[in-house]
């Protein structure tokens, strides 16, 4: 059966949803349709592709993605399809799959494809449900439209690496309100090597020098850090709210300084 997961920024108030779960379902009534969010802040391309980065792999191959976030097709954003790690991405090409990806794509077709609608305001029903089920059908994105070679690329900020300093920034904020940061464990260890650390923040008073293995690992209420299931160091709180309690918000700086 044919996976299609879905990431929006629809929320489910509104009609959009039902109608391009409705959409697939009238054309392949066996597809099984995943969503993986719909709770992403309007046009926030950063923030989904977090969550699709973080969420995609544990699909099985050939599943395929909608990415219905900004998805406005124009000259300089096309509508496209990117085949990348045995998985289809379907998305306007605004910048968001080069962030999605840590490598390069197997294919990128920019979509050809005639909608059945005479409104362009609902491109994730009427040309990106489209392009879903033919890619569904027979695995060839290549016939829906160009093949090309170059995706749009917006520039993420990555943490600033001095000798014995790191400098990142929050890129992410879960339910639990924890700061998920931008730096990774493997630059983390790189520039450690043994030595003592201090993580702070513009928060005075919190001063973080050990990394813990789960939550749980200091008493309820007490700040922590720890390298969580993205493999990036977040900044939590054992049953409490992190975010809050520092006052800290996206893009927020916090800085490891190794002694």
């Amino acid at each position: 059966m044919p996976i299609i997961t879905l990431i929006s920024d629809w929320g489910c108030k509104d009609p959009y949803l039902a109608s391009v779960k409705g959409t697939i379902l009238k054309q392949l009534p066996e597809t099984v349709i995943v969503d993986i969010s719909h709770d992403i802040p309007p046009f926030d391309i950063n923030q989904a592709s977090f969550i699709l980065k973080n969420s995609y792999k544990a699909f099985p191959p050939k599943t395929i993605h909608i990415i219905a976030i900004n998805s406005e097709a124009s000259i300089e954003t096309p509508h496209t399809v990117v085949e990348y790690d045995e998985h289809f991405f379907i998305g306007a090409d605004n910048g968001i799959f080069p962030l999605v990806m840590d490598g390069e794509p197997t294919k990128i077709v920019e979509l050809e494809i005639f909608q059945d609608s005479d409104y362009f305001t609902f491109s994730s029903r009427d040309v990106f449900v489209k392009a879903a089920i033919h890619i569904a059908n027979t695995g060839k994105p290549e016939d829906l439209g160009t093949i090309k070679t170059k995706l749009n690329e917006r520039i993420s900020f990555k943490p600033v690496v001095e000798e014995n300093i790191i400098r990142g920034k929050v890129i992410y904020i879960d339910s639990f309100e924890n700061l998920i940061t931008n730096i990774t464990e493997k630059q983390f260890n790189k520039i450690r090597n043994g030595k003592k650390f201090e993580i702070t923040f513009r928060t005075p008073g919190y001063v973080i020098n050990t990394i813990c293995d789960s939550y749980s690992d200091v008493p309820a209420g007490e700040m922590l850090a720890i390298f969580g299931s993205t493999g990036f160091l977040e900044i939590a709180m054992n049953k409490g709210n992190a975010s809050s309690l520092l006052g800290m918000d996206l893009d927020e700086i916090v800085r490891v300084e190794f002694k």
